[in-house]
């Protein structure tokens, strides 16, 4: 089975009774036979979860103490046989001090102890602070001895024997479990200024799980969350987060039993807090994904801890390897969302779309007002991303108290032109109050045509392109006359795609659009039409918002091959080259993450099952890897344009890649 570069992780929260080990590791191990289940490879429990985290004074108590290495024997023994990681929290006792610890535990062994590094002022007064170990003096010397039973740093400074086994302790550990590499850390260590985790990922640790035990007050849900999206997102980590819950005392405090999981900021899953039974969510983290965004991170790749604060602390890094994951079938289930639209995710789409249109509009101004151009020249079709650059040209005269007269819009029907787009067209630059220019490029072509003897019955590349170089050379010439600017209006979709007249729609001088994929220019019109120009009408009463919503309702055509006998669209763009809802999907995930167009695959049957069979994703799938590979030549001279997201096609930053590069590689793994 292959894995895709996933790893299924899950945190547990287990009912509770204060100091009752026996009791707690039953339901410990009860809660991980269940994960083991599911496929499970990592699974977190919640601080001091053996004993319970409010057991106060009762830390004093040896025979609590010794009953909790008890408890820890019996995890052991559960764990034997399983390819499955168990993390637990455990009061473990060192040199005379007792620290609250992460053990973790597989297939029989103890693979390491983390002791807590920050603690709060009541728990000091029964642990110590896992910071001892992390003296000048320890590093990581001895050799690593595995003999099926120990796992132990011979030598180590936190050399221990624990629960009838030798191994090491400290906040500096590395787990591996296959491709995956996580570390640990312990409630108040998220809390801190710095946490232990942000070295951790800096030596290779993707993934970071933290046992906790948070008391829950007034908006502490909130800020915990913050924390959370924030530290996976700057660390760009995979983060498993599981706090003690019902059963703790509620003497002074009540402990609600949070549990989610986050990836580079974003809520892979989340339980429902205030449970009064034990519960469990699972999550896959995709490993390969944040290896990806690491390799593309400046941070990532020119900081190390050599040179920081880290440096003190680098060489006594022990990593050590637990061995393969659990035979995962993530054909079978996935246990993450897929967003089949990652360009226009419902959350936030509102912002966003204000967002967007506030960077082209800015990126707009700025040329215009650099080159001191009196004319924004546009070409309308009466399509979306003519309409889109249309919007963006009058907000930014708008913005800068220009009239819009000096917007000139020229429309340029040609052999398949229809009624709807034309009218659409024209009625909107009316109602926008732009200067509106009609020129047929009908003459002009069958000129051309019989300039370079073409047989205008032949409706070839020849016939459709030469009449998107005609629309381009005139928007060029009337820029000259205008001492204007010819807006571009290609989308970020159509030039992966290569879906462009090279030296025709191709070309302007500045592409507002650059940016930003179709699915996402459908989403920015009819956000404009209802909350930019709602309340906005032309001289005939059809209302600019009853224009854009036509508009963003016709089918996507670039109109270069006559109508039908109806008079409607004949030539629609989905139907030949792809549904641009697919191509999107290809084009973010192969760009942002790096994936393989197999995973992709794998993806787009998750994410579009139900609207696509896998025959229909396979079939576009593999047009898209053709086609960006061999069009790379029209994206090596592509106009400037502002980026608006994360994924840009820019050859001057965003994606340099050779014209002639091969797509034999990618188009044989699929």
């Amino acid at each position: 089975m292959k894995n895709y570069g996933f790893i299924r992780t899950a945190a547990a929260v287990p009912v509770v009774r204060i100091a009752d080990v026996t009791y707690n590791a039953a339901e410990i191990c009860r809660l991980a036979g269940e994960a083991f289940g599911k496929e499970v490879s990592l699974v977190v429990f919640p601080e001091l979860s053996l004993t319970g985290y409010s057991c106060e004074d009762l830390f004093f108590q040896n025979l609590l103490v010794k009953g909790a290495e008890d408890g820890v024997k019996k995890v052991i023994e559960f764990s034997r046989g399983k390819n499955m990681t168990i993390v637990v929290g455990a009061p473990v006792p060192y040199r005379s001090r007792l620290y609250s610890c992460a053990v973790v535990i597989r297939n029989g062994n103890i693979k390491g102890i983390v002791p807590k590094t920050y603690l709060s002022a009541e728990e000091s007064r029964w642990f110590a602070s896992g910071a001892d170990f992390l003296s000048a003096e320890v590093r990581n010397d001895g050799a690593l001895l595995s003999n099926g039973k120990d796992t132990v740093r011979e030598g180590y400074c936190g050399e221990i024997r624990y629960a009838g086994q030798r191994t090491n302790i400290s906040p500096n550990m590395l787990f591996g479990i296959g491709h995956a590499t996580f570390a640990v850390e312990l409630g108040n260590d998220l809390w801190a200024p710095v946490p232990p985790s942000s070295f951790h990922v800096l030596q290779g640790a993707q993934i970071v799980v933290n046992l906790s035990a948070d008391r829950e007050i007034l908006m502490r849900e909130q800020y915990r969350t913050s924390l959370l999206k924030g530290h996976s997102a700057k660390t760009l980590c995979g983060y498993v987060y599981a706090s003690a819950g019902f059963g703790e005392s509620t003497q002074d405090n009540v402990y609600a039993g949070a549990a989610s999981i986050w990836e580079n900021g974003y809520r892979l899953a989340e339980n429902e807090r205030y449970q009064s039974v034990s519960s469990m969510i699972v999550a896959d983290i995709d490993v390969e994904k944040l290896d990806g965004l690491r390799r593309k991170s400046s941070v990532f790749a020119n900081v190390s801890p050599i040179g920081t604060d880290a440096s003190a602390y680098y060489r006594s890094y022990d990593r050590r390897s637990l061995g393969d994951p659990c035979e995962t079938d993530y054909e079978k289930a996935l246990y993450r969302y897929v967003e089949p639209h990652p360009f226009v995710p419902s959350e936030d789409l509102g912002y966003r779309c204000k967002e967007i249109l506030e960077i082209q509009i800015a990126g707009l101004i700025k040329r215009l007002s650099h080159i001191n151009c009196q004319t924004a020249v546009i070409g309308i079709s009466g399509g979306l991303d003519s309409t889109l650059a249309l919007l963006v040209a009058v907000m930014a005269f708008d913005r800068l108290g220009w009239s819009r007269d000096r917007i000139v819009a020229v429309t340029m029907p040609g052999f398949g032109t229809t009624v709807r787009t034309k009218s659409n067209a024209t009625d909107l630059m009316e109602a926008l109050g732009t200067t509106l220019r009609e020129i047929s490029i009908v003459p002009a072509c069958e000129q051309h045509f019989k300039d370079i003897a073409h047989d205008p019955s032949k409706h070839d590349a020849t016939y459709e392109n030469s009449q998107a170089r005609e629309r381009t050379q005139i928007l060029m010439d009337i820029a000259n006359q205008t001492n204007g600017l010819v807006v571009g209006t290609g989308d970020l979709s159509e030039m992966a795609l290569g879906w462009a007249t090279y030296n025709g729609d191709h070309m302007s001088m500045y592409g507002v659009n650059a940016g930003v994929p179709k699915t996402l220019v459908r989403s920015l019109v009819k956000w404009a039409a209802e909350n930019r120009f709602e309340g906005s009408s032309d001289n005939e009463g059809r209302s600019i918002r009853d224009i854009l919503l036509d508009i963003v309702d016709t089918p996507i055509s670039p109109e270069l091959l006559p109508a039908n006998e109806k008079g409607e669209i004949q030539q629609v763009t989905e139907d030949l080259v792809g549904p641009y809802e697919l191509h999107d999907f290809f084009i973010y995930n192969f760009m942002r993450f790096g994936y393989s167009p197999e995973k992709i695959y794998f993806l787009a049957k998750k994410a579009f099952e139900g609207s696509y069979d896998e025959e229909t994703i396979l079939k576009w799938l593999k047009t898209f890897v053709r086609r960006f590979f061999s069009q790379q030549f029209k994206r090596s001279c592509m106009p400037d344009g502002p980026k608006v997201g994360s994924v840009g096609l820019s050859p001057r930053g965003d994606w340099d890649m050779p014209s002639d590069a091969w797509s034999t590689l990618f188009r044989d793994s699929i």
